[in-house]
């Protein structure tokens, strides 16, 4: 064998050694009580996106909250260093963009998956809502997915926000893992 293809060989061992060695978690959600364990029949392919679709959030802005949507959008637009309490406790970089969507990197392990995204719309002049979605694993195993939605109260100044959040668990067949609910508090990250 070539001393190239053996070393291709020797690090995918080694990657799926360390994938397999990873502790049971839920990327952006890290529910620890609400943990469930790795299922063993394959997925059906609709189930994530069925049950994500019943649950989306309207995507138009209602007349009252067109009125303020400007200001509020330059105020949420940015990086924001985040706290979770309650069923979710962490810290996260989340960057709000101006198009209505949203990226977040939380301090979860990387091969337990740590990168979440979703959309985000104004609600009325001071909060906005986003609807947050990621896959979980366990052992460095896909065992589901989860929706997170929030709503949150935006500074006049826009140096922080702060609100409430809704986790729903799902197993990859779209049936309910668990729930649970917390607070969020953040503060901007200015640029340089």
């Amino acid at each position: 064998m070539p001393l190239s293809k053996t070393l291709t060989a020797l690090l995918g061992g080694a990657v799926f050694s360390l994938i397999c060695a990873s502790t049971a978690s839920a990327n952006c959600a890290d529910p620890s009580p609400l943990r469930s364990h790795a299922l063993l029949t394959p997925p059906r392919q609709a189930a994530p996106a069925s049950r994500l679709a019943e649950g989306a959030p309207g995507a138009g802005i209602d007349d009252n909250a067109q009125a303020h949507a400007g200001s509020l959008r330059d105020r949420i637009v940015g990086t924001w260093l985040v706290t979770y309490d309650g069923t979710v406790k962490g810290q996260a970089f989340i960057q709000w963009h101006s198009d209505g969507t949203e990226w977040e990197n939380i301090n979860f392990p990387t091969l337990a998956g740590n990168i979440c995204m979703g959309d985000w719309r104004v609600v009325d002049q001071n909060h906005v809502s986003r609807s947050h979605v990621g896959w979980r694993f366990s052992g460095g195993t896909l065992i589901g997915y989860f929706v997170w939605t929030e709503t949150n109260e935006v500074a006049a100044d826009g140096s922080w926000y702060r609100g409430t959040n809704y986790l729903k668990l799902y197993d990859l067949d779209g049936n309910p893992a668990g729930e649970g609910a917390g607070t969020s508090s953040a503060t901007r990250i200015p640029q340089p």
